[in-house]
């Protein structure tokens, strides 16, 4: 056949996956089909159903100097977070049966119908596995493990509990629905940053809205004229910056975004043992909710993602495979 690569089976069966020849922005992204992954020892093959994007996926494949950074080669794969059903165990895979049900994470290569995960690794190598909690369907599974493990490492350094005010920044976005409902969880009262139009879905998850940009300290004393305590900033450095001018104290403030001198940054990869399995429990049990904004299948990837790094988006977007 012409367009037959050397040394491929053409009878092997094949399945879809994104994947990115160059790295760069969402025109990078195509489906390609490739050869269906097989589960080797210690490992376990999962059936992706969904795929939640995070704007690490784009940022970590946008250039090939951040790629390297973060260990990933061309060809490379796209999306980190997944939730779908263990068809395939390996050799010496212990607590995980074909038709688990499972989420997690694996970096940059979950945006594909069958994804590989070590039973004992970890996000960033080779992938980790958790069982979906009955009543957490796989759409809001496929959004836990990043932004999940994020909001709750942001909350371990600034820890947040009652008689608390903790401003977020950025608090609509795919981090900041986790962050602000597990700060309200510990007691604490929210305000949470964000656009003009963003005020109804911040109130919906329980923070006090305030709109970013010029005066937003000025009123965000009139908010709280008792003053804030902790602050998380999702976004960038404003939300720290405003913290900073209130008074909170450096030990009392975090960044997911940017590295501040002063400031301790929050790492999901340091969130506590347990954190992300808690997160789903709180999930099945409807005491925190995770907003679809949109869905789109993965054809669409590129519009997708171009929605996503538009970075007004109030929720999560999930990917169905």
């Amino acid at each position: 056949m012409r367009n037959q690569k050397p040394g491929v089976d053409a009878s092997a069966p094949v399945s879809k996956a994104v994947r990115l020849e160059s790295f760069g922005g969402p025109e990078v992204l195509n489906v390609c089909k490739i050869p269906v992954p097989q589960a080797g020892s210690g490992q376990i093959r999962v059936r992706v159903t969904a795929a939640g994007l995070n704007p690490m996926d784009w940022f970590i494949t946008s250039d090939a100097n951040t790629a390297a950074r973060f260990g990933l080669r061309l060809p490379c794969g796209f999306g980190t977070d997944y939730a779908g059903i263990v068809d395939q165990v390996g050799e010496g895979v212990t607590g995980f049966a074909v038709g688990d049900r499972v989420f997690g994470g694996a970096l940059s290569r979950t945006v594909a119908e069958y994804v590989i995960i070590d039973a004992a690794g970890t996000i960033a190598s080779g992938g980790e596995a958790h069982h979906t909690p009955d009543g957490v369907d796989d759409r809001i599974a496929s959004t836990l493990a990043i932004a999940g493990c994020t909001a709750s490492a942001a909350l371990a350094v600034v820890s947040p509990g009652p008689g608390d005010t903790v401003l977020i920044g950025g608090a609509g976005g795919g981090v900041g629905v986790f962050a602000v409902q597990l700060a309200l969880l510990k007691g604490a009262r929210v305000i949470g940053t964000g656009s003009a139009t963003s005020g109804d879905a911040l109130r919906a998850l329980g923070a006090d809205p305030v709109v970013y940009g010029d005066g937003m300290v000025d009123r965000i004393r009139a908010m709280a004229p008792e003053g804030v305590t902790a602050a998380i900033d999702l976004y960038g450095t404003d939300a720290m910056q405003a913290a900073r001018e209130l008074g909170v104290p450096d030990e009392r403030i975090t960044t997911i975004a940017a590295q501040v001198d002063g400031i301790k940054p929050a790492n999901g990869a340091d969130a506590a043992p347990g954190a992300i399995e808690e997160i789903a429990r709180l999930v099945a049990a409807g005491r925190l909710r995770v907003p679809i904004a949109a869905s789109f299948p993965m054809a669409q990837i590129r519009a997708a993602v171009e929605l996503q790094a538009g970075r007004h988006v109030h929720g999560k977007i999930v990917i169905d495979i």
